[in-house]
């Protein structure tokens, strides 16, 4: 017999819930590190730059979207830049280059020592992220990520590392966007004063 419907919705409430648990208990200092180095970086004048794959492209597109317009309050906008949305560069890079360059070659560009590398990967191995994040410390920018499962070769990689360690995509991408969410608060209230 079928597994009913309803036993799938309770199943994935509760891996939800479980990961906000783990979030809670594990990760409540490292968000706040990552808020005060973004912050940081913002106040003094430098930017953040957010890359990602597939959903995580959509999720660095989103938090440069709430930080440049607003989150929930009025300030200022915020110096926030998505390295995925730019077609003609990406396919440029990709063409002329290699598909790992296309994080890297924009950081090259648009990147100065002071700067913020934000990037996620719900598996931690994206060759883009990685080949950027090798970029970034090459150009004293700090660089943070966001990173599911056991963090793969990002995590000892970067500076500061934010990993949901789940095995599902789905839900690693909720509790990515739940930390996007955080994130920008935090840094919403701290640079609206």
């Amino acid at each position: 017999m079928d597994q009913p419907i309803s036993d799938t919705i309770y199943n994935y409430m509760k891996q939800n819930r479980e990961m906000h648990d783990m979030l809670q208990k594990n990760l409540v200092a490292q968000i706040e590190e990552a808020a005060n180095l973004i912050i940081h970086a913002l106040k003094k004048g430098n930017k953040l730059l957010i890359c990602g794959n597939g959903g995580s492209a959509m999720d660095a597109q989103h938090m440069a979207a709430e930080l440049v317009a607003r989150f929930e309050k009025e300030r200022k906008g915020l110096s926030a830049i998505a390295l995925t949305p730019d077609t003609s560069i990406i396919t440029a890079v990709a063409n002329d280059y290699s598909f790992e360059d296309v994080f890297s070659r924009q950081l090259e560009a648009l990147g100065k020592e002071g700067d913020i590398l934000f990037s996620i990967s719900t598996s931690g191995n994206s060759g883009n992220c990685v080949k950027a994040i090798t970029m970034a410390s090459e150009m004293k920018i700090k660089s943070v990520s966001l990173l599911g499962r056991n963090g793969g070769k990002m995590e000892p990689m970067s500076d500061l590392s934010l990993t949901v360690p789940h095995d599902r995509t789905c839900i690693i991408q909720e509790g990515h966007i739940m930390i996007i969410h955080m994130l920008c608060s935090i840094i919403e209230t701290e640079m609206a004063k």
